[in-house]
């Protein structure tokens, strides 16, 4: 299984507000700490908030944080909310046109082994991998 830049950047953000669940951060702090493209991290933080997974307020003092505490919050949740395709077109809505959709003997097989993974997603909540903030130094100590 693979997840997109965009949903593992917004597991890296929701990651982030976990650790510190009461602050909000600026999109331009959360693009530094972790090396992504601040126009990205914009795109994911929109569609984190038209989720419901975070609250943001425009503005001078503004930002974004967890819209729900991080315990009620499951990675699987978050992965079936920003992921794009299917993971192979025969799981599409309307049923693709795969050729060998007649007598395919795959498509359960790699049903199973998604729905394993979402099984082990839906039971991780995002307060479990929740990343701190790095202890700032003081200058006596650095």
């Amino acid at each position: 299984m693979r997840l997109t830049s965009f949903t593992d950047f917004a597991l890296r953000a929701l990651m982030r507000l976990a650790g510190e669940p009461g602050r909000s951060f600026a999109t331009n702090e959360i693009a530094a700490e972790f090396g992504i493209s601040r126009n990205h991290l914009a795109k994911v933080v929109r569609d984190l908030a038209e989720s419901g997974f975070i609250s943001t307020q425009r503005g001078v003092g503004g930002g974004f944080m967890l819209a729900r505490p991080a315990q009620s919050i499951t990675i699987g949740e978050v992965v079936r909310a920003l992921e794009g395709p299917p993971l192979v077109e025969c799981f599409r809505e309307d049923g693709g046109s795969c050729v060998l959709k007649p007598r395919c003997r795959l498509k359960a097989k790699l049903a199973a082994a998604r729905e394993a993974f979402m099984r082990e997603l839906d039971a991780t909540t995002l307060a479990e991998c929740a990343y701190p903030a790095q202890p700032r130094r003081s200058p006596a100590t650095a």
